[in-house]
């Protein structure tokens, strides 16, 4: 079954949209987290979340006709990938926010990505960093250096404000294999079909996250109407609509507007999970947050080239 392509004239109002829709989808994905971790454990939750995406995302594929890839060594690519950027990378971010992590700050924490991976980089794919992208990386560190600071908690019983360091360590494991995980795709995965290549990445991190549930977790799930709506929201919402809308925009030449928002997710996270949840950011952590969100866009802004 072919798809009718979109008429030129039709799509640009929506096409001007779709950016912006999807870095609001994928900011909402902390929310969801932190509200449904109260019913669920968090590899148990993600298991069900993406046993639940294959179930959409399998007839997409077909409905799409969506190519897969041509070699068992790319699936096994593509399936390592999955288990960092959806395994390890979600399951730390979960695991954070159960323990007492904001959300606005695991947003943060996380969003640092593009500022790990260009120093990853260097050594690992000899990709040289222009003085704009150093200044850039110690704007990031002097930045989350000033975030944590103004949660110092040194009279409590815990290092921090409202979680210890165990939520820390996961949300760091979490940076760093999303960091892995994006040199590892652009290094064995490119020209991947992103819709059979996220069903193989779901598919991995499912067996993964699920025998990490039955050897970590009680498996016991609390099905309230919270839940089961925060979950239909992440599947639906982040896992299926976000997918589909960056193929979308990757097919016409648009992904370059999602890279350029994606600096605003974490100031959106704060502002949703200020208003959902009352969590707050003192002034000190304000200025840490605008400090890191410079730096990522010296890190990540494209060099002009020379003509």
């Amino acid at each position: 079954m072919n798809v009718p392509p979109f008429r030129a004239g039709a799509e640009s109002p929506w096409l001007a949209t779709m950016p912006a829709l999807f870095v609001v989808l994928w900011s909402t994905g902390f929310i969801g987290a932190k509200f449904g971790l109260p019913y669920a454990e968090p590899f148990t939750f993600l298991f069900i979340r993406f046993a639940l995406t294959l179930a959409v995302l399998l007839p997409l594929t077909w409905l799409f006709q969506a190519p897969w890839p041509r070699s068992p060594a790319l699936y096994g690519h593509v399936a390592v990938t999955g288990l960092l950027v959806h395994a390890v990378y979600l399951g730390g971010v979960f695991y954070a926010i159960e323990r007492g992590l904001p959300a606005g700050l695991a947003s943060l924490l996380v969003g640092l990505q593009p500022l790990l991976t260009a120093a990853l980089a260097l050594p690992l794919l000899g990709e040289r960093l222009a003085a704009r992208q150093w200044l850039g990386l110690v704007l990031g560190l002097v930045g989350i250096t000033l975030v944590l600071g103004g949660k110092l908690a040194p009279t409590a019983g815990h290092l921090f404000d409202g979680f210890g360091m165990g939520a820390l360590a996961c949300v760091l494991a979490s940076l760093v294999a999303i960091s892995a995980g994006t040199l590892y795709q652009k290094r064995f995965c490119t020209g991947v079909p992103l819709l059979a290549g996220s069903v193989i990445q779901y598919l991995a991190a499912g067996v993964a996250l699920g025998a990490g549930a039955l050897w970590l977790e009680s498996r016991e799930v609390i099905w309230t109407a919270t839940f089961a709506v925060t979950l239909a929201w992440l599947v639906l919402g982040l896992s299926v609509a976000a997918i589909l809308l960056l193929m979308a925009l990757i097919r016409r030449g648009a992904a370059s507007k999602v890279a350029s928002l994606f600096y605003l997710v974490p100031p959106l996270t704060a502002l949703e999970a200020w208003w959902l949840f009352d969590e707050t950011l003192g002034p000190v952590a304000l200025v840490g947050m605008a400090i890191s969100l410079t730096g990522v866009v010296l890190v990540s802004r494209p060099s002009r080239t020379r003509r």
